[in-house]
């Protein structure tokens, strides 16, 4: 009997060793696991054959970027960044950038920027005209009365010439022709986004041109730091590093004036979450329907950029810093998209469940002579570079 009993413990003892030994033995290993099931589950949204087509005449295709700690997916209809996974607090990896599965997704998609690279102008332009050494010049108008991103086409709407180096790069070419959406010179562009080894995105731009002409390049992600199709974004906290912004007109056109946040539903100097003010009843909010503004961002040298914002996932505990060598940037909280498109996830994009933070110079620039100047002369090189940061929470925001 007694050895009866000593076996059953021996045999009990032994299966216990040997089921430990076959599961993950702490918390990273569990979150590991998971993290590559969900990273499978969340790419198995996105296939090669539904981005493999080709658009006036041009070869369109889906491009993966990655590193040991983040990855990205782009195609080159638009420039287009369309999923970005980076880990959360437990470790999993959330899909952070709001997209559609397929080129016919975004061919007739009713949002025409999601996660596309912006130009030849970045924002708005007053009723679609601007001087030029003395010549004027007219941008088709496709918002309002007046031009947004570049026109009826801008480069949301291009095929670019792709290319990738390394595993961790994709290189974008476009050469914008005279007069294309009303806009002088032939103007040759090169875009970089990279993944760099501190677990960022990061933005090159390049260009140059013949004739004198306005550039202001910009990506418009849509940002989710609790994952696309999570919900709303109110609760996300923002601080924003600027004293000031400009505000607009009923068309979102800068009036010219460069007022300071403090004391208004603008002042993102201290963490404040997205929703806390926007229902505010300030005029404002009113014309954005919500924030849709350029902040003037304070110079504050980091990473050898200037530093502009901080946003934190209140749920994902994802936290995003973003770096650049622009003068603004321009906060957008979703207030037109309207539950009109599918996300990859199989959401929609609903109200208010992204926003934009789109480094740039300021709106309208050709028109007001105070602000900095985005007329690129033959002979210069544009040259600019922004960064999208991802980490976990700092203890010092809690």
């Amino acid at each position: 009997m007694r050895n009866i009993r000593f076996l059953i413990i021996f045999l009990f003892a032994t299966a216990v060793f040997y089921s430990c030994k076959n599961e993950p033995k702490s918390k990273n290993e569990l979150a590991s696991k998971k993290s590559q099931e969900m990273k499978f589950n969340q790419e198995d949204h996105l296939k090669a054959e539904n981005f493999d087509t080709i658009i006036d005449n041009k070869p369109v295709k889906l491009y993966w970027l990655e590193n040991d700690s983040i990855k990205a997916a782009f195609t080159n209809y638009g420039g287009r960044l369309i999923g970005l996974w980076v880990p959360n607090s437990e470790g999993e990896m959330i899909d952070v950038v709001v997209g559609l599965n397929s080129i016919k997704g975004f061919v007739d998609s009713t949002e025409p920027y999601f996660g596309a690279t912006i130009g030849r102008v970045g924002n708005r332009i007053a009723k679609g005209m601007f001087l030029l050494k003395g010549k004027e010049y007219d941008i088709p108008k496709n918002n309002g009365e007046n031009s947004l991103h570049g026109g009826n086409k801008g480069f949301q709407y291009v095929v670019w010439d792709a290319s990738q180096p390394d595993k961790n790069t994709l290189v974008l070419k476009y050469r914008s022709p005279d007069m294309e959406e009303g806009f002088p010179g032939n103007l040759d562009v090169i875009v970089t986004y990279s993944l760099t080894d501190d677990q960022a995105i990061k933005m090159e731009y390049e260009a140059t041109t013949d004739e004198a002409t306005p550039v202001n390049l910009t990506n418009h992600a849509f940002f989710n730091l609790n994952g696309e199709g999570s919900g709303k974004i109110l609760d996300h906290q923002l601080k924003l590093n600027a004293n000031k912004f400009t505000p607009v007109d009923s068309g979102l056109i800068p009036t010219g004036e460069l007022r300071e946040v403090a004391g208004t539903p603008f002042d993102f100097k201290e963490f404040h979450s997205i929703g806390e003010r926007i229902g505010n009843d300030n005029e404002q909010l009113t014309f954005g329907k919500g924030y849709d503004h350029n902040f003037i961002l304070n110079a504050k040298k980091a990473n050898e950029m200037n530093y502009a914002a901080t946003i934190i996932g209140e749920k994902s505990g994802i936290q995003m810093d973003v770096y650049t060598e622009e003068p603004g940037i321009q906060f957008y909280s979703g207030n037109f998209m309207e539950g009109k498109n599918k996300f990859k996830s199989g959401s929609m994009d609903e109200f208010r469940t992204a926003f934009a933070l789109e480094t740039q110079h300021f709106p309208d620039a050709p028109n007001q002579a105070h602000f900095p100047s985005i007329i690129l002369e033959p002979g210069e090189k544009y040259q600019t570079v922004s960064k999208y940061k991802f980490s976990i929470k700092n203890k010092d925001n809690e």
